[in-house]
């Protein structure tokens, strides 16, 4: 996997964590530099431990499924972008809280970074560098995350289903890149 595909990838799976921060900037009527540290942390964090841990996981057994890897790779990425996109169009409304707490966050974290935990799962069976994958992913989120805080605090909720439906169509594009690409290098 190349940069330019790591970077591409860090991004689509930064936009549920974006999604996440611009609801967290909704809900703070007085903004702190502090609101988007805290929150560009714990999501860039959490993005860079999830494909470590999934990673780690995956390189136990990689050996077993080398010869379908390819299509568990573009089946896990078109998965989690389906998902982003079911969310994108949800008409549910999550409820802003304004907490930056650890009770608060740490789920909020978890749960904008279970993609990333499936993605490590496929960087090892293409036998990505971990180390720079995890960076990429965890700095492309905490930046995403800062911004995600104060676009949400000026202008709204208007961006937040965007920012689904991009992640997860740029999620599917590269599952079904990384099999079209395995397929044509059989031919």
């Amino acid at each position: 996997m190349k940069l330019l595909d790591l970077l591409i990838t860090a991004i689509a799976l930064s936009m549920d964590a974006f999604a996440v921060s611009i609801g967290k900037g909704l809900s703070v009527k007085r903004l702190k530099a502090s609101h988007c540290l805290i929150t560009g942390a714990y999501f860039g964090g959490f993005q860079a431990l999830m494909p470590l841990l999934g990673f780690l996981l995956a390189s136990s057994f990689a050996s077993y499924i080398q010869k379908f890897d390819h299509w568990i790779a573009c089946v896990l990425l078109v998965l989690i972008g389906a998902n982003m996109l079911r969310e994108a169009f949800s008409k549910e409304e999550e409820q802003g809280n304004d907490s930056f707490s650890f009770r608060v966050m740490l789920p909020l974290a978890i749960a904008t970074s279970i993609d990333a935990l499936a993605t490590g799962v496929t960087f090892a069976m293409m036998g990505v560098n971990i180390w720079i994958a995890i960076a990429i992913t965890g700095l492309t989120t905490f930046v995403f995350s800062v911004a995600g805080v104060k676009i949400g605090n000026l202008f709204g909720s208007r961006y937040q289903s965007k920012a689904e439906l991009v992640g997860g169509l740029i999620l599917i594009a590269m599952g079904f890149k990384i099999l079209v690409e395995h397929l044509l290098g059989k031919a």
